[in-house]
């Protein structure tokens, strides 16, 4: 399994080919298609995301290996390209490991300047809750 840091990495060289921001917004949203469906009785308050102009949901676990297993999904499709692109770096991976990330792509590609206010709010606040995700794990144990 490839680290944070290689995911990111990759994140930011292919978009690197994309100068232009309808082309980078385009390869965000197709990282909605990436997502598994996020069976329905995990879209509850618990799971929904405050702070988000969308409705996000984002749940987890901890899997028999130790490593953080998470489930979005989202209402809006450009939000449901970022969440997939988070997923794609952090899921897999072992909380402690989620809790220590630089999520240095984040900037590295634009995404903060390029989003609205409040969708980049969203995006803190979807960082947020999966950070919390893996330090609830981390204290209950489970890692």
């Amino acid at each position: 399994m490839s680290t944070i840091n290689e995911i990111q990495d990759e994140i930011i060289e292919d978009l690197s080919f994309l100068e232009d921001w309808m082309d980078r917004y385009e390869y965000i949203i197709d990282q909605s298609e990436s997502l598994e469906p996020m069976p329905e009785e995990d879209k509850t308050p618990e799971h929904l995301i405050e702070g988000c102009q969308s409705r996000v949901w984002v749940a987890g676990e901890v899997d028999g290996e130790g490593r953080l297993r998470l489930r979005a999904d989202s209402d809006a499709v450009i939000v449901k390209g970022i969440i997939a692109l988070l997923l794609r770096v952090l899921n897999g991976q072992r909380p402690q490991d989620v809790v220590d990330a630089d999520l240095y792509f984040i900037d590295k590609v634009g995404l903060h300047e390029h989003l609205s206010p409040t969708r980049s709010n969203g995006l803190v606040s979807m960082v947020r809750h999966i950070n919390l995700l893996a330090v609830q794990a981390i204290v209950g144990g489970k890692e």
